[in-house]
């Protein structure tokens, strides 16, 4: 395709080049997303919803700068050609629960063809507690259960709840100079963690975010009347304490939250296995076999992450299957 055509590629474009096609050739619908990493996830959901009538293509914007840009992308360039034949696919980040407080946000949340993920990145999804122990066992091929994850991120949740509303509040209230992201995400992360004992590390970031919060109380009183508000709005909108985890900052809840978690309880379960091996070979061939087999079949963790397609069970999934069920009736095409 000319450069010429690439710059001015619409919905409608797509839309007349599907009327050219055979009667029962399959429409297209162009899918564009963030990044390189956003592919393979969006790939993974809108397949779901491919038939004999449709299918997507996921790409990436021709004229962005790859993983920065989402506003740049939506409002001024792509977000004109979008439509039915034409759709972008992006992290909802803090947009969504801004609920068209920002022109972003409005954009996000009211047009039809921008498919968000409801949570705040796809790492979030990547995250969903209820899918962790399968991760553990993809990975290391032990299916003890070592932490009940979906307690760990409740309790994680319920203790960083409160200091997410006011993360909240301070973007919604132009305060967010005084009380970044990164303030918040730096107060939430934990850097080691004894999976035998998780208490102690809880103990710690609920002592961090109590600090905080009285500093965050008495430099900013006008919000006693403003903070109770926002809470229940944001329990309105179906964002549950409990599963806090899900709407804060998707990389550091990926890095700094769940993989320091998960990294030494995969250890200790590579560790068990291939004790379990020493034990049980008959002989020192027999177990450098068995030990070279069993590494050999092991993924890092991870990669066993960004691959888990869990989150399709959770509530906020079923929220963008819902959009994209709309998206598939208004064009005609629905499976």
């Amino acid at each position: 395709m000319s450069k010429r055509l690439q710059d001015n590629l619409t919905s409608q474009y797509i839309a007349s080049a599907n009327r050219l096609k055979p009667k029962n050739a399959r429409h297209r619908i162009v899918a564009y997303v963030e990044s390189y990493d956003d592919v393979f996830f969006w790939r993974s959901v809108l397949q779901d919803f491919e038939t004999d009538k449709l299918y997507f293509e996921v790409m990436l914007p021709s004229r962005t700068t790859l993983g920065k840009g989402k506003k740049t992308t939506l409002m001024n360039q792509l977000g004109k050609g979008l439509g039915e034949y034409m759709i972008a696919c992006v992290d909802a980040d803090y947009d969504w629960v801004m609920q068209g407080c920002t022109e972003v946000s409005k954009y996000i949340c009211q047009c039809p063809y921008v498919l968000h993920t409801y949570v705040y990145a796809i790492e979030n999804f990547q995250c969903y507690a209820p899918s962790l122990h399968s991760t553990c066992v993809m990975s290391t091929l032990n299916d003890r259960p070592l932490v009940d994850f979906e307690q760990f991120m409740a309790e994680y949740s319920l203790i960083i709840w409160p200091l997410f509303v006011w993360n909240i509040w301070a973007y919604r209230y132009n305060h967010y100079k005084e009380f970044s992201m990164s303030n918040f995400c730096d107060v939430v992360s934990f850097h080691d963690i004894n999976p035998r004992n998780v208490e102690p590390t809880l103990e710690k970031i609920r002592r961090r975010v109590n600090k905080c919060m009285g500093w965050l109380q008495r430099t900013f009183r006008e919000a006693h009347k403003t903070y109770p508000l926002l809470r229940d709005e944001l329990q309105e909108l179906g964002i549950k304490p409990e599963e806090c985890y899900l709407y804060m900052h998707g990389h550091t809840l990926f890095e700094n939250v769940v993989m320091t978690l998960l990294t030494p309880v995969c250890n200790i379960l590579r560790r068990e296995r291939e004790r379990e091996i020493n034990e049980l070979a008959i002989h020192e061939t027999q177990k450098q076999n068995e030990l070279a087999s069993y590494r050999h079949s092991q993924m890092p963790v991870d990669i066993t992450l960004r691959k888990s397609t869990g989150f399709k069970n959770s509530p906020q999934y079923q929220l963008l299957k819902e959009d994209i069920m709309r998206l598939t009736a208004e064009v005609g095409l629905e499976k």
